[in-house]
């Protein structure tokens, strides 16, 4: 069984992150030592006071003595000032690169590394996690390193003022040391677990928030209170346990501290009467003696920090070091511009990998003609949405080859290839911002002109420039502010925008009213042309006027052809279309 690692090793990490500023380091540590040795010169200064100023009764001795206190005081000051400067700065900037590393890392990882980790646990290491680190960073370090000095110095300058009475605070020493180790180690795990109880409240959270409408219109807000009240009962219980521990072992340092002091001043108290040491010497001990107990102390807090940074160091490096499953290819190869779109899939074999022993998608082969418009059709769980999906390269087939105008997809790069491609699925994702920023989402350099122009070949104009801000109009969390044809043709105009020589549409219109359905369609007609077109759909009276159908089932191409060829050869298709088009009033349609 491997041993746990120490916190010290568990936070080397970060240094990486603390190279590029090692002159403010360096000068943080200058103005820390500056200013830790200026507050142990107090003491010699405190001794000097008491035997010099006070016991000869001179004035001027005193006054001189006052002088230079206060020039101590305002050099500590000054000292402090640029160490909490520059300390801070360094914990804000190392922050945010932390964020911006592990950030620029998850966004680049597999899609199918989304569906096993939850977003919002995601979301609390970037945020919750390194906010622990920045404040360790940023502060708890600086304490740290500061009282480590303090410490020594007093523990140095106690000897130098009493060494009998030094023995007895430095017997005390490993009364403290050896309960912090014990305990701390026990704080490390519950700062990880306590971590990741606060990432399951705010996962719920995220979640219950993004369906809120479905919440009300199941009246489920009751139950979602006492579930998420479970949740934060847990990370509270969690909490109070690691708070326990750290009160212990700040007890102990109590406990310890105050006797080998009680017992120091016993002594020193005795000597001072019997004439063996000065009035000022034990003075300037009690002074030193004050700082080391100060230090122990300060150093049992942050000791408790810095597990709690280990946590969430080991959280933040756990994302850092996840590889994605799509790696680039090492030489890539180009597509020609505007070669026209051709798609080939050769015996193409996908299994998810939580279902490994089912085929998603089984020995597909099919060639598909530049600027063809293909419709996919099948029952549900076919395997439509795969095959985009593996065109998207958002998984890599298990078998076979895809091929976009004769070139292996993986031999590609991943902004080559999906710079090829747009898709237009039937829930559009749209993004907090306005109007003009969702549409250029597809082409984040295209010019205001461009976008207008997208927006009036998907029939967005009309209803964007009646919102109160037309194409400066703020649209929510999720396009929420808009009707479900709205958001399609949004979704559309960014297609038209990013100008692909593929298109994917899956069930874009399924989910809309009649009127939505035929704007959306008037939308595609004008998109479609010139495009090798791929369709997802369901209802097969949208796509009977399309170049071919392939249907599928159990995630194979079982039949291909156009609409009549179909209803003559293929059963299944043939009672998918009886069902559909006698339910909706169109059987006399069905052999026309």
């Amino acid at each position: 069984m491997s041993q746990p690692k120490s916190v010290a090793i568990r936070l080397l990490p970060i240094i990486d992150f603390l190279k590029p500023y090692y002159l403010r380091i360096f000068l943080a540590l200058l103005a820390l030592i500056f200013t830790a040795g200026v507050m142990l010169s107090i003491g010699q200064g405190l001794k000097y006071v008491v035997d010099s100023g006070f016991a000869t009764g001179s004035m001027d001795q005193l006054g001189n003595t006052m002088k230079v206190f206060f020039v101590l005081t305002f050099m500590l000051a000054g000292g402090t000032f640029l160490r909490f400067y520059l300390v801070s700065w360094l914990g804000e900037r190392v922050t945010t690169d932390i964020r911006k590393k592990v950030y620029e890392h998850v966004i680049d990882l597999h899609p199918s590394y989304f569906e096993t980790n939850l977003s919002g646990e995601i979301q609390s290491r970037l945020t919750t996690d390194t906010t622990i680190l920045q404040t360790v960073i940023g502060s708890s370090v600086s304490i740290a390193l500061r009282n480590i000095i303090m410490f020594f110095g007093g523990i140095i300058l106690m000897f130098v003022t009493n060494a009998k009475l030094a023995s007895i605070v430095v017997f005390s020493v490993p009364l403290i040391v050896f309960p912090m180790m014990a305990i701390g180690r026990r704080v490390r795990t519950l700062s990880r677990h306590s971590q990741d109880r606060i990432a399951d409240v705010g996962t719920y959270v995220g979640e219950t928030l993004q369906k809120i409408k479905t919440v009300h219109a199941y009246n489920h807000q009751e139950i979602d209170k006492q579930v998420f009240g479970d949740h934060a009962e847990r990370a509270f219980q969690t909490a109070l346990t690691r708070i326990k521990y750290r009160s212990a072992l700040v007890t102990v340092v109590i406990v310890c501290v105050l006797g080998s002091i009680g017992a120091m001043f016993w002594v020193g108290g005795k000597d001072v009467l019997e004439g063996v040491v000065s009035a000022g010497e034990l003075a300037a001990f009690v002074f030193y003696a004050v700082i080391v107990a100060a230090s122990l102390g300060a150093i049992s807090e942050v000791w408790g920090e810095l597990q709690r940074a280990a946590g969430a160091s080991d959280r933040l490096m756990e994302l850092l070091s996840t590889e994605s499953l799509l790696l680039e290819p090492e030489q890539p190869k180009f597509f020609n511009p505007r070669k026209g779109g051709a798609l080939s899939f050769e015996q193409v074999s996908f299994y998810y990998p939580s279902r490994p022993d089912q085929a998603a998608i089984n020995q597909v082969s099919v060639v598909i003609k530049a600027g063809e418009s293909i419709a996919i059709v099948g029952p549900s769980g076919a395997g439509k949405s795969t095959l985009f999906d593996l065109m998207l390269r958002f998984y890599d087939p298990q078998q076979g080859v895809i091929k976009i105008d004769d070139i292996d997809v993986r031999e590609v790069s991943l902004k080559s290839l999906r710079d090829r491609i747009a898709i237009v699925p039937q829930q559009p994702s749209l993004f907090t911002g306005n109007v003009k920023e969702n549409i250029r989402y597809g082409k984040p350099d295209a010019t205001d002109e461009e976008v207008f122009a997208a927006a009036k070949a998907a029939y967005a104009d009309e209803f964007i420039n009646v919102l109160p801000e037309r194409y400066e109009t703020y649209l929510g969390e999720g396009g929420i502010r808009l009707s479900g044809g709205q958001r399609q043709r949004i979704a559309i105009a960014r297609a038209v925008l990013k100008d692909p020589d593929l298109l994917l549409l899956d069930e874009a219109t399924s989910a809309l009213d009649a009127e939505s359905e035929h704007m959306v369609q008037m939308a595609l007609d004008k998109l479609m042309p010139g495009r090798t077109t791929l369709i997802i759909a369901h209802r097969l009276a949208t796509v009977r006027h399309v170049d071919r159908i392939l249907l599928f089932e159990h995630g194979q191409l079982i039949a291909s052809g156009d609409h009549q060829t179909l209803l003559k050869t293929s059963p299944l298709y043939a009672r998918l279309a009886s069902l559909q088009f006698h339910e909706s009033g169109l059987g006399k349609e069905l052999s026309s």
